[in-house]
């Protein structure tokens, strides 16, 4: 411990320059935290900061644990994927199709004005938007028309259920691509934005403030373990340390009141709900028009067949 005392005295005494000084203070409170860490500093040596600053301090800790607990799974919206039930498959043969389009579209280039018939230029398809949503619509799509072709007569009753089943779900479809939207415009980018900026401010001007009490603490043991010829040095030390914290601390104080009285998250998280809402309500409309249409086809159909079964 003397050596510790001794080494940090030492430095603090240089007369080197600016930045000598700075690294004497930076090394000091390294020192300082490690002691701090293994115990070996008395509770009443460390210096107590303001109660209102520690209670800012709770209180952004936890605004930010939020921000970082709801971008966590919001994140989710920046891509439309995020609940396609065969991603990967459609991905890996959209990627053959391309490459097949890039090859035929090469040949018809370079095959110009050669004795080689070349073929003719391939339109790539129009990407499809991933989302169960149209996953579903796409299938209904599909069973309807394969039900009504083999019926041949384009009456079936499953069939036309099944269109009806496919429109609905095209309209939730459009609702989930505005929704997914909305959210990453007026939820997630300035949720964000708030995250990076005005929390990670604060956070930093907290760095500030332990980085100067640690200083100041240093300080105070230069001092307590000064020589009488250093006293006054070490003493005038101590109060410019204090100084700085009292600045610091007040410049930190600010920052986190801002931070806390921002109504911004608030608004964010209503565009969140907001948007999910619309969505969800858009669903719900969508689907019960379908479902009473269904209901109609499956009473008529149920109804026919219990009168073959009477005769």
């Amino acid at each position: 411990m003397d050596g510790w005392n001794k080494l940090s005295s030492g430095l603090a005494g240089l007369n080197i320059g600016q930045s000598a000084n700075k690294l004497a203070k930076g090394f000091q409170s390294s020192v300082q935290a490690t002691r701090e860490r293994l115990g070996q500093v008395a509770p009443e040596e460390i210096t107590e900061l303001p109660q209102e600053y520690k209670d800012l301090e709770a209180r952004v800790d936890a605004l930010r644990a939020a921000h970082l607990a709801l971008l966590k799974v919001t994140k989710v919206y920046e891509s439309e994927t995020y609940d396609y039930p065969t991603q990967i498959q459609e991905s890996l043969t959209e990627l053959g199709t391309t490459i097949g389009h890039g090859i035929t579209n090469f040949a018809a280039a370079n095959l110009k004005g050669t004795s080689l018939p070349a073929p003719a230029p391939a339109q790539p398809n129009v990407p499809q938007h991933k989302t169960l949503p149209h996953a579903i619509g796409r299938a209904a799509t599909n069973a309807a028309t394969a039900v009504q072709t083999s019926s041949g007569t384009g009456d079936d009753k499953l069939g036309k259920a099944l269109q009806t089943y496919a429109g609905a779900w095209e309209k939730i479809a459009d609702a989930r691509v505005e929704q997914d939207a909305t959210i990453r415009e007026r939820f997630l980018q300035p949720w964000q934005t708030t995250l990076s900026t005005s929390i990670n401010v604060a956070m930093k001007a907290r760095q500030a403030v332990r980085v100067s009490r640690l200083e100041l603490d240093a300080a105070k043991q230069t001092l307590k373990n000064a020589s009488p010829a250093k006293q006054e040095a070490a003493r005038l030390e101590v109060e410019n340390a204090e100084d700085d914290l009292v600045q610091k601390t007040e410049v930190a104080i600010t920052l986190m009141k801002t931070v806390l009285e921002n109504p911004e998250p608030l608004k964010n998280l209503n565009e969140l709900a907001k948007a999910q809402l619309m969505f969800y309500a858009s669903a719900a409309e969508a689907l019960s028009t379908a479902q009473g249409e269904i209901e109609e086809f499956s009473l008529a159909a149920e109804g026919e067949y219990r009168k073959t079964r009477d005769h």
